[in-house]
């Protein structure tokens, strides 16, 4: 016998139908509400947005001129976290996954250490990039080199303090990648002789791929819009040069808006400067977004 809605009692058909009206009104206004903050963007700030704007360094204490130092420190920036946290974040996941046994104690404690991270507000872990990065790395390989470079904020231990924080983002999204992979096709490997590691890294790492890019898609879209966690670690209020070294300060596109929206001399005056940073914000994590997925959409048709 076939059911179809029509079949089903009326109060069954109308909760049915208002379930579904509830969800298609709850994703056009998620929908609605991006679109409208995007428009309230373009329109105030849209017509700042030119190539003087995007090549040019700031002058007059950030109230003029353009953003370009603070664009290309949130581009190394990213690139440079990415590089830090995607692979202690994949390796932690390929142990968690292939490795530990699931009733362990270890590895319920980082399972417990992950999930605690992840809800650790983004303020906390600024304070850990001073004490630990900062004070403790920097300062004994100053110490040890005899060089004064290490021992204060910079773009590196931004890249790692945010490396850190993302670290949730990644782990559980490749963990889950992971998981995703059939069993038999591992244990078709180990039956072939491979031994677990040849598995791992010729059957399991390439079916689990587009896992890996997905975290590092989380991981960038968390990351990029980041400014309580690196305002100790290594931003600066305004800079006339790009950083030469992963060791020097660095500018960034969230604190300079911040810096605009609380410390400018004139706030009013540079409310189109504010929108115009926001869009270039948004424009630059969305750019960043899209090539990841770009990259696993190629590897995931291969």
């Amino acid at each position: 016998m076939q059911f179809s809605a029509s079949t089903l009692p009326l109060p069954k058909r109308l909760l049915g139908f208002f379930a579904v009206l509830i969800a298609l009104t709850a994703a056009v206004a998620v929908v609605g509400i991006i679109l409208g903050m995007v428009g309230n963007f373009l329109a105030n700030g849209g017509t700042h947005v030119t190539w003087e704007f995007l090549t040019e360094f700031p002058r007059n204490s950030n109230t003029e001129g353009g953003i370009w130092p603070a664009l290309a420190g949130t581009t190394l920036l990213v690139m440079l976290m990415t590089l830090l946290g995607v692979p202690v974040g994949t390796a932690t996941a390929i142990y968690l996954t292939e490795f530990a046994k699931q009733d362990s104690w270890f590895a319920r404690s980082v399972r417990f250490a992950v999930n605690t991270l992840a809800g650790v507000p983004s303020i906390v872990f600024g304070l850990f990039g001073v004490g630990f990065f900062i004070q403790f790395m920097g300062g004994n390989i100053d110490a040890a080199f005899g060089t004064s470079s290490f021992g204060d904020g910079s773009l590196l231990w931004s890249s790692a303090t945010l490396a850190v924080l993302t670290l949730p983002v990644v782990i559980v999204s490749v963990e889950e990648a992971l998981r995703a992979v059939p069993r038999d096709l591992r244990e078709a490997s180990l039956a072939l002789g491979a031994t677990r590691m040849q598995t791992i890294i010729k059957v399991v790492l390439p079916n689990s791929v587009t896992g890996i890019l997905t975290g590092s898609i989380l991981a960038v879209g968390r990351g990029a819009g980041e400014v309580a966690a690196i305002l100790f670690v290594g931003v600066t209020y305004s800079s006339e040069v790009l950083p030469s070294a992963v060791t020097e300060k660095f500018m960034h596109l969230g604190y300079h808006l911040f810096v605009l929206s609380t410390q400018s001399p004139d706030v009013e005056k540079t409310l189109p400067l504010q929108f115009a940073t926001t869009l270039v914000l948004l424009g630059l994590t969305f750019l960043l977004n899209l090539t990841a997925i770009l990259i696993r959409s190629r590897l995931r048709k291969r």
